[in-house]
């Protein structure tokens, strides 16, 4: 007979609940948040079973210690709860949610060869992020005594000296500091790029995916680390939901009733926007992709295509948007047919409204 567990997981201890297929709550026990204690726990539950947790800090562990304990294992992100909240309740719930079948968000967590290239491209986003806060800060201060040095200079140790001078003698201190700080993450990021092409070339879809336009061999890296394999996505709109490029449409009092009394669609405004429940990186990817086709690559059909939405009346953020989501469906395609960008399939066929 099968069980559905519902695993609720924190830094010392994990809540194991037990249910079987009728509903029937089975067994409820607290454990330590301990490798061998969880096997343990999950080797005493008799027939097949089935586990549910949450993503978090830990979930990707959880995931390759459990993976082999049990005959499903499903990483979640819940709905927001109202109400009540405990542990227990909360180990029900995600049990329960699995023997239902109402869980909506999975997380895909099979990595499998691509451990090492997701690590490269973690530390590779985390350093670039702190790179650009401190340069972020140390600009601060300049602004704060209304200088607007450079960048090319203020971030310059050779340079950085002679507008040093101008600022007081406490803030000088703090922007020589920053400047320290910036020139050692400096540092730490060209290494963190080093192993991320290093990771990068046991993996020939990165090769391939960087001959896109506007990506390159750092976003390839990034997409193929997050994604792992194209077929997870049976169609270019639910990438591009994913990669949080769907338009989502809100509206209210669609129908209203006509002079003969039937009812017809009322006409009221919808708001538009994109989804929120996105991989923000891959956003970042795609959008910083069709930011370059539409400002540098000027030979290329996209940035024909762009212009042609713009000078047709399209605002430039949506046809930003329009030129993203092409690039990401085109590598979408190249993934699935392993094969290189091909730009003859981008000559635009579309007609600009007189």
């Amino acid at each position: 007979m099968d069980r559905y567990i519902g695993l609720d997981v924190h830094s010392q201890s994990c809540t194991v609940a037990v249910m079987s297929p009728t509903g029937k709550r089975v067994g409820l026990q607290v454990v330590e948040t301990n490798g061998a204690a969880l096997k343990q726990a999950l080797r005493a539950v008799s027939g097949g079973k089935h586990l549910c947790l949450e993503e978090g800090t830990q979930s990707a562990w959880l995931y390759e210690l459990l993976r082999n304990e049990v005959d499903e294992i499903v990483v979640t992100i819940p709905e927001k709860h109202v109400g009540s909240k405990d542990d227990a309740r909360d180990a029900w719930l995600l049990a329960e949610s699995l023997r239902t079948g109402a869980i909506k968000r999975r997380v895909y967590k099979s990595l499998g060869p691509y451990s090492e290239l997701r690590a490269a491209v973690r530390s590779y986003g985390l350093l670039r992020g702190d790179v650009r806060r401190a340069k972020n800060r140390l600009k601060a201060i300049y602004r704060s005594r209304g200088l607007m040095p450079p960048s090319n200079e203020v971030f310059d140790p050779k340079q950085h000296l002679e507008w040093s001078k101008q600022l007081p003698g406490d803030q000088g201190r703090s922007a020589e500091t920053l400047l320290a700080q910036i020139t050692s993450l400096m540092a730490l990021w060209a290494g963190a790029e080093e192993r991320l092409t290093e990771a990068s070339r046991p993996h020939r879809m990165v090769r391939v995916l960087a001959t896109a336009p506007g990506i390159g061999p750092i976003r390839a890296a990034q997409i193929v680390a997050l994604v792992v394999t194209p077929h997870r996505f049976r169609t270019k709109r639910q990438f591009w939901a994913y990669c949080g490029l769907a338009i989502v449409m809100r509206s209210s009092a669609d129908w209203t009733r006509d002079r003969q009394g039937h009812w017809v669609r009322a006409l009221t405004a919808q708001t538009r926007g994109l989804n929120r429940n996105r991989n923000p990186l891959l956003k970042e990817v795609f959008k910083g992709a069709a930011h370059l086709v539409a400002t540098r690559m000027t030979s290329h059909p996209l940035h024909q295509d762009y212009l042609r939405l713009t000078e047709a009346g399209t605002k430039p953020n949506l046809a930003l948007l329009t030129t993203a989501r092409r690039i990401a469906a085109a590598v979408l395609s190249m993934w699935k047919h392993e094969e290189a960008y091909d730009a003859e399939k981008h000559r635009s066929h579309m007609t600009v409204p007189a």
